[in-house]
C-alpha cells in the first residue's frame, strides 16, 4: 500500500498540470488564439465534408466495379463510409503544423487535442466496425477510448505502473493486474489471428480435388489445434508468465480433463479416429439409431446431420465410434430401394412386371442403367389372396430423400395398374355363427327385455 500512494500522487499532480495547460490555452491573452483554432478546425471540417462529398461517389462506383466479396469488401466499405473524417484528420494536422511553425507550441494546443480525439475516433471506429460480434465491439471501442483519454491527460505511464503493483504473489508466481489485461488483450489478438490463419489454410486446402474430404477436413482441424496452441503459448511468454510455476496447475488441469471431461476427451479421440480412417466424410447420407440424413460438417466433438425435415442433429462423435451406423454411400452414391405390393390372381404377371419397370423408369431420379444398378422387379411368393412382388430400383441422390421417391413410385404403380384394370386384392371376412348360439343369444335378449 506504501508503493501505491506515490504513484496516486503522481497521478493527481499530472491531472492538475493538463488542466492548467488547458485553461492557459483559453485564458490570459490566448482567447484570440484559442478562437483561431477553432476556426480553423471548423474550416478543415467544412472542406472535408465538401471533398468527401466529390470524392466518396467515385470511390464507390469504383468499389461496385470491383466487384469484390467477403472481409475485403466489409473493410473497404467501413473505410469509406469514413471519408470525410479521413480528409479532416489530415487537414486537422496540416493546421497543427502550421501553427506550430509559425507560432508558439502553446498557441495550438486546442486544435492539437482536436486532432488527436479525431485521429483516435477515426482509429477507434474503424477497429471496432471491423468485428462482428457486437459485445467485443464494444469492448474494443471502450478500451480504446479509455487509452486516449488516459494519454491524452498525461498519466497512461502512471496508471500503467500503478495497476502493476496490484498484484498477487504466492509460491514464487506472481500475477497483477497489468499482466491479465495485457494477456486479454495479446491473447485475443493471437487467437484471432490464428483462427484467420487457419481458415485460409483450410480454405487453401479444400482446393485440392485429389485429397479426400475426410482428410482436408483432419488438416483443417490439425492446423487449427497447433496454430490455437502456439497463440496461447506465445500470448503467455509475452506477458511474461513462467511456465515452470504453471506445474502445479497443470497437474490439476489435467486431472479434471482426466476425471470430469471424459466424455469431452472421448469425443475428441474419437472425431480423430472418424477422420483417420475415412469411414465417414461431409456429404454421406448415413444412419444411426432413429437419425437419417446427410453429413454436412465434422467438427471436433460431434457430427452435424441433417434430416429431409430441417431438423439439425448433433451426434457425438463417440456414438459413431460405438454404435451401428449405416453409410449409404460409403463407396459410391448409388443406392437401391426396394418396394412391395401384391396383385389379384387375375391378373398376367409377366404383364405386371414389365408396366412396374416401365413406372419405375418414368421417375427422373431413378437411374436408367443396365447390369448392377437395372431396374428389376421379382415375383416372391403366392398369398392368400395374391401374387406378391417386389420392386428394387436405383437412385444416386440418396441427400434428396428416401421416403418421397418410394412415394412416386408407389402412386406411379398405382396409375399403371388402373390404366391396365390390374386389381389390388384385399382380404375379406365372413363371419358365420353357430345356430344354436345364435338362439341362446336371442332368448338371453329377450330376457333381459
Amino acid at each position: 500500500m506504501n508503493e501505491l500512494n506515490p504513484l496516486l500522487e503522481e497521478i493527481v499532480r499530472a491531472l492538475n498540470g493538463f488542466l492548467k495547460i488547458f485553461g492557459l490555452s483559453l485564458t490570459q491573452g490566448h482567447l484570440f488564439w484559442g478562437a483561431v483554432q477553432l476556426a480553423a478546425a471548423i474550416v478543415c471540417y467544412l472542406l472535408a465534408k465538401f471533398l468527401a462529398s466529390k470524392i466518396e461517389p467515385r470511390l464507390e462506383t469504383r468499389l461496385r466495379a470491383m466487384s469484390i466479396k467477403g472481409g475485403r469488401l466489409r473493410m473497404a466499405a467501413v473505410a469509406l463510409r469514413r471519408t470525410r473524417w479521413v480528409i479532416f484528420v489530415f487537414l486537422a494536422w496540416i493546421a497543427v503544423w502550421i501553427l506550430k511553425v509559425g507560432t508558439w507550441d502553446s498557441r495550438s494546443f486546442l486544435l492539437t487535442a482536436i486532432a488527436s480525439l479525431a485521429t483516435s475516433w477515426l482509429i477507434i471506429s474503424f477497429a471496432s466496425r471491423l468485428i462482428r460480434n457486437k459485445t467485443l465491439s464494444r469492448l474494443v471501442a471502450l478500451a480504446g477510448w479509455a487509452v486516449v483519454a488516459l494519454y491524452t491527460l498525461g498519466i497512461l505511464q502512471q496508471t500503467v505502473a500503478l495497476f502493476d503493483e496490484l498484484a498477487i504473489e504466492m509460491s514464487g508466481f506472481r500475477l497483477s493486474l497489468l499482466m491479465v489485461i495485457q494477456g486479454i488483450v495479446l491473447l485475443s489478438i493471437l487467437f484471432w489471428a490464428a483462427m484467420a490463419l487457419s481458415r485460409l489454410l483450410e480454405k487453401q486446402f479444400h482446393t485440392f480435388d485429389d485429397v479426400s474430404p475426410a482428410m482436408r477436413v483432419l488438416v483443417g482441424k490439425i492446423s487449427r489445434f497447433i496454430l490455437l496452441t502456439m497463440a496461447g503459448v506465445i500470448g503467455l511468454s509475452m506477458i511474461g508468465i513462467d511456465f515452470s510455476a504453471l506445474t502445479l496447475v497443470s497437474g490439476a488441469i489435467g486431472l479434471g480433463i482426466g476425471f470430469g471431461l471424459q466424455k469431452v476427451v472421448s469425443n475428441l479421440i474419437s472425431g480423430v479416429i472418424l477422420l483417420l480412417d475415412r469411414s465417414i466424410k461431409p456429404g454421406d447420407v448415413i444412419s444411426v439409431g432413429n437419425t437419417f440424413g446427410w453429413i454436412t460438417s465434422l467438427n471436433a466433438r460431434y457430427v452435424s446431420v441433417t434430416a429431409r425435415d430441417g431438423r439439425e442433429y448433433l451426434i457425438p462423435n463417440e456414438d459413431l465410434i460405438t454404435q451401428r451406423v449405416e453409410n449409404w454411400s460409403f463407396n459410391d452414391p448409388y443406392i437401391r430401394i426396394e418396394i412391395q405390393f401384391g396383385v389379384s390372381y387375375n391378373a398376367d404377371p409377366h404383364l405386371v412386371r414389365k408396366i412396374v419397370v416401365e413406372a419405375a423408369l418414368a421417375h427422373p431420379r431413378t437411374i436408367r442403367a443396365t447390369g448392377e444398378y437395372q431396374t428389376v422387379c421379382h415375383v416372391i411368393g403366392f398369398g392368400e389372396s395374391s401374387i406378391d412382388f417386389t420392386l428394387r430400383f436405383w437412385i444416386s441422390d440418396p441427400t434428396n430423400g428416401i421416403t418421397n421417391i418410394r412415394g412416386d413410385v408407389f402412386l406411379a404403380v398405382w396409375d399403371a395398374f388402373k390404366e391396365h384394370n390390374i386389381e389390388i386384392p384385399y382380404p375379406h371376412r365372413h363371419l358365420i355363427m353357430d345356430p344354436s348360439l345364435k338362439a341362446d343369444l336371442q332368448k338371453a335378449g329377450s330376457t333381459a327385455l
